[in-house]
């Protein structure tokens, strides 16, 4: 995986305004990319701990993107389609890192108490819940929405991008029937397969990036 320290980052935000960059040249509009190494992190969890996408390297780690108050979110948490995706995950040896890139100031931002006290109602079971406000490595991947789903091989490859299923509502009848994306990549990666939809567009609440 490719390491991306603060300054780094710091620097290409700058320079791009909205986009944060890798350790090699990045134009504005490139953020990390399906079929390459996935970027390196380091983000504080809930529970004070550094977390670095590197620490998984030999596992599948599942990257979700959330807010509490989005009715999308609020759709796959409450007819509890995103927990029984979370316990499938995990039960199997697979890595989930819920990644909250609100600002400050801005709808979907939590204290590390909120957030424990929102997981713990919803029986969720994340691995960990990386605080991302100042929006770093939302900008890296490009998380667009509120949930945007990722999927990184044992390599440490990212083998999938984009919305959690095939149903683009917030609607919770939904969930039942729908195509999950995260689910058949998550599968196929297990069997040693290709992914055959490695990428799709997001659909959500906007992420709540700082000005």
């Amino acid at each position: 995986m490719k390491s991306v320290s603060k300054s780094i980052l710091t620097a290409a935000v700058l320079a791009a305004g909205t986009i944060a960059g890798t350790p090699r040249a990045m134009s504005a509009t490139e953020v990390a990319r399906v079929g390459e190494p996935a970027p390196d992190f380091a983000v504080v969890d809930t529970k004070g701990a550094t977390r670095h996408l590197s620490d998984f390297k030999g596992k599948l780690v599942v990257l979700e993107w959330h807010n509490q108050g989005c009715p999308f979110v609020k759709k796959h948490y409450g007819s509890g389609n995103m927990q029984r995706l979370q316990k499938e995950v995990t039960a199997q040896g697979g890595v989930w890192l819920t990644v909250i890139s609100s600002a400050p100031g801005k709808q979907g931002f939590v204290t590390p108490t909120e957030e424990d006290a929102y997981l713990a109602a919803e029986k969720a079971v994340p691995t960990a819940v990386l605080l991302d406000s100042d929006g770093e490595v939302g900008r890296l991947f490009g998380a667009k929405t509120t949930p945007h789903m990722y999927l990184v091989d044992a390599k440490g490859v990212l083998v999938y991008a984009g919305a959690i299923d095939d149903r683009p509502s917030p609607d919770a009848a939904d969930v039942e029937g729908a195509k999950n994306y995260v689910l058949a990549a998550y599968q196929e990666t297990t069997a040693g397969k290709p992914v055959t939809v490695a990428a799709t567009a997001p659909y959500g609440c906007s992420v709540k990036y700082g000005d």
